[in-house]
């Protein structure tokens, strides 16, 4: 695959959370994730480094207990065993891309 319009790609469930492995090639990964205004992930923990990036809407990510806020562009890196919870105040799509 060498192109790909991740906009035609993003849906909500109302009151819910959508994930869609929308890449995976060798060592990478990469998901993208569309939360539901008011939809939460609590704390959790990845084995694997990774990326946040933020596409569209607002909310908070909170890693090791540092709020971040969430709005498009931002890019947020994760360490291995990084605790980290999200929480989107309006719908709010991301791209979580995970590397061993």
């Amino acid at each position: 695959m060498s192109y790909m319009n991740i906009q035609d790609k993003i849906s909500y469930s109302e009151g819910g959370i959508t994930s869609k492995v929308i890449l995976s090639e060798g060592k990478i990964q990469v998901t993208l994730f569309s939360m539901a205004a008011g939809t939460s992930i609590g704390d959790h923990t990845t084995t694997k480094e990774g990326h946040v990036h933020v596409v569209e809407g607002k909310g908070t990510f909170t890693l090791e207990k540092e709020p971040i806020e969430m709005k498009p562009g931002v890019l947020i890196s994760l360490k291995n065993n990084a605790l980290h919870s999200l929480d989107a105040e309006e719908n709010t799509t991301f791209l979580l891309f995970l590397t061993e």
